[in-house]
């Protein structure tokens, strides 16, 4: 029988280093990997690839949707260090997620979201 694991969504990126270091630094991901145009980061069960792309409207129309639990106290341990790069604050959205969603430098849309049924 065939069962899917988990997914990793690869998310294009103009600067990787940059997009690593944004997620290291600012939304709790450790890098895990480095080839240079191409990098990996994890936090948990969640994985982001970055591939070098140098158009910029690729990214602007890419996204990640990462569920989390504790959406609420997530949002609250990052919301200062990502300030402006929220397009989202935590709302509770009628297809039944709270969820929060930031932009990175190029545009990417990373989502975090929790059933609200299951959110404290």
């Amino acid at each position: 029988m065939i069962k899917i694991i988990r997914a990793a969504p690869v998310l294009p990126s103009a600067n990787v280093q940059r997009s690593v270091e944004f997620c290291c630094n600012r939304l709790g991901f450790e890098q895990v990997a480095d080839y240079g145009d191409y990098a990996l980061v994890q936090c948990g069960g969640a994985e982001i690839h970055f591939w070098a792309c140098d158009d910029p409207k690729i990214a602007e129309a890419s996204s990640a949707y990462i569920l989390v639990t504790g959406v609420a106290e997530l949002f609250e341990n990052i919301k200062d260090e990502v300030g402006d790069y929220i397009v989202v604050p935590l709302t509770d959205q009628e297809w039944g997620m709270r969820e929060f969603i930031v932009k990175d430098f190029d545009g990417n849309l990373l989502k975090f979201g929790e059933p609200i049924a299951e959110a404290a």
